[in-house]
């Protein structure tokens, strides 16, 4: 309402002006707060230079227009930096009371750990032992307790045994039972866990299990655990199983408030019994690194968007490189007007949060052999602009998780920046904004030019994410030089009506560069699908007037949006995955996509 009144009183002659501003001194959350510019016609922050509305002269009387078109050219309105000073000023006497809680979530306080303790002397709170199904074709047959897991069932007195035949324990992943055993036992309670069949603890059920360890040891309140590591486990499976048990711990209770807040789980510390041979500590480092970039991901996924916003992306960016080693690089409006990103800022101009592009940079000790870049859809809120989201299955309400992309591209350039891969110089660019409803928003219809010179007709400005992405992959190839390209977005609908809830889609230029980004996928445990990339689609995003449109057709909207993303790739080989489908579940944000990338970027320099 305020905001309102001080527009209006900008219509006012100037003395009646002048008597206005300076009653609102009176106001103890306005003083200094504001500082009116009768040169500019703007209001603006305290102490700070006013952003002169584009239509008009520089320093010049607010009747002096310069309309940029046809437009009419409209009455001096109350700038950005006026918005958010006025917010600022707000803030600093005390009535920031909306943006009061944590950013992000603590790291696990779990510590895992090879031990060389025998399994069946072993002691703590919580030992689980992992049983296979029984091979042959009898799928009655009760799991096998064989090696380690019969030294560990002598050693208890038969409680594996009669956990088994209790509860008709097969082994079938994700299956468990629990007992506690008898007063003056080195083990409080032992827990049972289905691994599945012998010939395939692969990945998905290393995952299973990760997941079960962790929320075994949260049921049971345990602070020390120890996993029997199943004789079939490669290192890589442990990894994800390490993975997998590390995302479980995630805690995420950030708003909210009370006594009866749900509690962390209390695991201190997890011990890996009877480990293969091979460079499983190794594998415990990495999995630790890796779920460092996940949590962050997960941080930026599941906060809302008046919290996470373009500015908190660009901080996050700046405290990645502080912390790693990298640099960064944050390119304001006026830095994005001199490259001509015009596709990219007529989406964020609706907004009073201002556009921050975001360029982290991981360089190698030694030789280069690869420049690769993860470019991130970074729409921090998504209105649809004015097509608005509106009616059910909308999800207005959760378009907090449009940014994705950008969460998964600075969860990689962590985990990058933690690993120090060698070989590869690697770019992580974030085209970070808002799709917002106002007089200044675009427009369907509008004609906009791209940094590559293309010409983009908007048929929907619901279709906002591909046309950010457009000048941040020329600015990924053109400026930083990157001959692999990788782009991830929140993109389409239809993707998920494709692939469902879990695969992202994956389409590439290249067919080698998918295939290595597809191995990367199995190696992390993450669900992709490889998707045509059909020529003849391309003239579904023609238009008449301009060069492209940003919508294609009815049907193969994923195809389409992927065939316009093409269109500001030159020479490098590229790839786009679009992981609207897995961003999120019935349980929130899932940290989808940091794992894969990163893992593709390590791969890419050896």
């Amino acid at each position: 309402r305020i905001v309102r009144h001080i527009r209006g009183m900008l219509q006012l002659r100037a003395p009646m002006r002048r008597r206005i501003v300076a009653s609102l001194a009176v106001l103890p959350f306005l003083q200094g707060a504001i500082a009116f510019q009768p040169s500019a016609g703007l209001l603006a922050p305290a102490g700070h230079a006013s952003n002169v509305n584009p239509v008009l002269r520089a320093n010049a009387a607010p009747s002096s227009f310069v309309s940029p078109s046809l437009r009419v050219a409209r009455a001096p309105r109350l700038s950005a930096s006026g918005v958010r000073g006025l917010a600022a000023g707000i803030a600093d006497r005390g009535w920031d009371i909306n943006n009061n809680a944590p950013i992000f979530t603590s790291a696990p306080a779990v510590e895992v750990t090879v031990s060389t303790t025998a399994p069946e002397d072993w002691s703590g709170d919580l030992l689980i032992v992992p049983l296979m199904m029984a091979e042959g074709q009898d799928k009655k047959a009760l799991a096998p307790i064989q090696g380690a897991a019969a030294a560990i069932d002598e050693a208890t007195g038969g409680a594996i045994k009669e956990l088994v035949a209790d509860n008709e324990f097969k082994g079938a992943a994700s299956s468990s039972s629990t007992v506690r055993l008898p007063g003056g036992s080195k083990v409080k309670k032992l827990t049972i866990l289905g691994a599945g069949k012998t010939d395939k603890f692969d990945m998905k059920v290393a995952a299973k299990v990760g997941a079960a360890i962790s929320a075994t040891a949260k049921s049971e309140k345990a602070k020390t655990a120890a996993i029997l590591v199943p004789a079939a486990a490669s290192v890589e499976a442990i990894e994800i199983m390490v993975s997998s048990a590390l995302a479980a711990l995630y805690h995420d209770v950030r708003f909210k408030s009370g006594e009866d807040v749900d509690k962390a789980a209390p695991l201190v510390k997890l011990e890996l019994l009877a480990c293969p041979s091979g460079d499983v500590a190794g594998a415990i480092k990495r999995a630790v690194t890796m779920e460092a970039g996940v949590r962050l991901t997960k941080d930026l996924v599941g906060g809302p968007a008046n919290y996470v916003t373009p500015s908190l992306l660009a901080e996050t960016a700046m405290q990645i490189a502080a912390d790693t080693g990298m640099t960064c690089k944050i390119l304001e409006k006026d830095d994005c007007v001199k490259l001509k990103m015009g596709s990219y800022l007529a989406v964020s101009q609706g907004a009073a949060e201002p556009p921050k592009f975001i360029h982290l940079t991981y360089t190698p000790k030694g030789e280069i052999k690869k420049k690769v870049a993860i470019v991130g859809k970074g729409l921090t809120f998504d209105s649809g602009g004015y097509n608005l989201k509106a009616g059910a299955g909308s999800m207005i309400e959760l378009m907090k998780f449009d940014m994705g992309g950008s969460a998964a591209t600075l969860g990689a350039a962590k985990i990058i920046g933690l690993m120090q891969p060698e070989g590869v110089e690697a770019h992580f660019i974030v085209a970070a904004c808002e799709n917002m409803v106002s007089a200044d928003a675009f427009r369907p219809g509008d004609i906009l030019t791209a940094s590559n010179g293309k010409t983009i007709e908007v048929g929907n400005t619901d279709a906002e994410g591909r046309l950010t992405l457009a000048d941040a992959l020329v600015y990924a190839e053109k400026t930083a030089g990157a001959e692999h390209i990788i782009d991830i977005a929140t993109l389409t609908g239809a993707c998920i009506v494709s692939l469902g809830g879990e695969y992202a889609g994956l389409w590439s230029n290249d067919e080698a560069m998918g295939e290595a980004i597809l191995q990367s996928a199995t190696a992390t445990g993450e669900k992709m699908w490889k998707m045509p990339l059909p020529e003849e689609y391309g003239e579904m995003i023609k238009s008449k007037i301009a060069d492209l449109k940003n919508i294609g057709g009815k049907g193969g909207g994923s195809i389409t949006a992927a065939l316009f993303l093409k269109e500001f790739v030159d020479k490098a080989k590229w790839a786009h995955l679009d992981i609207a489908g897995p961003v999120w579940d019935d349980k929130g944000a899932t940290g989808y996509g940091a794992k894969v990338l990163a893992n593709w970027v390590a791969n890419s320099g050896k």
